[in-house]
């Protein structure tokens, strides 16, 4: 994996992109007068290669943090572009007005029909501002459910995208009822009567990733992460610093594997070495071969016991433990 001189370096990739921008420059000198064999060269690169191996293999949840945030990291926007045969959006919701902050549209991905509906932060300072940098309002919510309402109206499949920071906190988004508008959507999705597929492609955080996350299965991409609170906000609250974000974010237990135990999601998506964004290519085939895949396994089971199924689902999610106060008091009795 060659390094694009235009992706953003993380933390934990400086010491690798230093040994890189090494290799490099001796081969330019290399160019003028042979100093360095090409099997010394060979050799310089098969260490790199081995220390990117040892990086990205001892990541901490931080840094797969960092690599979710990734402002090259595909968005809703590039899933569409790249996976798509047609796309038709739609717009508005019959109330108020367009939310940009969340794509909708009629898709057609490998000759399947679906309704396709994600969640856009946006790329640069423009789009970011367009697209409120992925934090829906209540419209944007109630478009959501409008194009879920003709999915069902259409029978065709649903896939939704999560990625935001979570919904819009400001005080019009809770003029215009955004509590409401999410807690509508989890009970319409719930009963929604057509295959519905929940795919984590960057952040999910709290009720704004929720509010389209109710699904028959949920996949995540491997350096995404889903979490009830962003690590920042996490460590305001519990220690009142929010630079204790990587100890909040160990604590959290926001990755896939970490969920797929806690039997939050279904199935985690690898990635390439170091993060979709180094081969965006790959990951869209990842994606494309996931929803095809489970959308075949969906459309054959029965409406009736796909809903009864998607209630199942979500009542046994998490784990947790009962500890009984008269052993634990004659356990600290005895001690």
């Amino acid at each position: 994996m060659k390094r694009s001189s235009s992706i953003a370096l993380l933390p934990h990739e400086k010491e690798i992109s230093e040994h890189e921008e090494t290799i490099e420059l001796v081969k330019e000198k290399n160019e003028a007068s042979e100093l360095w064999s090409q099997n010394e060269i060979a050799k310089m690169e098969k260490k790199v290669e081995k220390l990117k191996q040892n990086v990205y293999a001892n990541l901490q949840p931080w840094d797969r943090v960092s690599i979710c945030r990734h402002p090259s990291r595909p968005h809703t926007i590039d899933y569409i572009q790249n996976l798509c045969d047609e796309f038709i959006e739609v717009f508005g919701d019959r109330s108020f007005r367009d939310d940009p902050s969340i794509i909708a549209g009629f898709a057609k991905i490998g000759g399947q029909r679906f309704m396709l509906i994600g969640q856009e932060k946006g790329k640069d300072t423009e789009s970011r501002l367009f697209r409120n940098f992925g934090m829906p309002h209540p419209e944007g919510y109630r478009k959501a459910l409008r194009c879920m309402q003709l999915a069902a109206k259409f029978n065709i499949p649903v896939i939704t995208l999560l990625d935001t920071p979570g919904a819009f906190p400001g005080l019009s988004a809770e003029e215009r009822g955004q509590g409401y508008a999410i807690a509508k959507n989890l009970l319409e999705m719930a009963r929604l009567p057509v295959p519905v597929i929940v795919l984590l492609i960057g952040e999910g955080c709290s009720g704004g990733a929720l509010g389209m996350g109710i699904g028959d299965v949920i996949g995540m991409l491997e350096h995404s992460y889903y979490s009830v609170i962003s690590p920042e906000g996490c460590a305001s609250i519990l220690w009142k610093d929010s630079k204790k974000n990587s100890q909040a974010a160990s604590a959290l237990k926001l990755l896939a594997e970490d969920l797929i135990e806690l039997n939050i999601i279904d199935e985690m998506i690898p990635e390439p070495m170091g993060g979709g964004h180094h081969d965006p290519d790959s990951v869209y085939q990842s994606v494309k071969s996931f929803i095809l895949k489970h959308v075949e396994l969906l459309k054959n089971i029965p409406i009736p016991d796909l809903l009864e199924a998607r209630f199942m689902k979500f009542r046994k999610m998490g784990k947790f433990t009962i500890q009984d106060e008269a052993l634990t008091s004659s356990s600290n009795t005895q001690s």
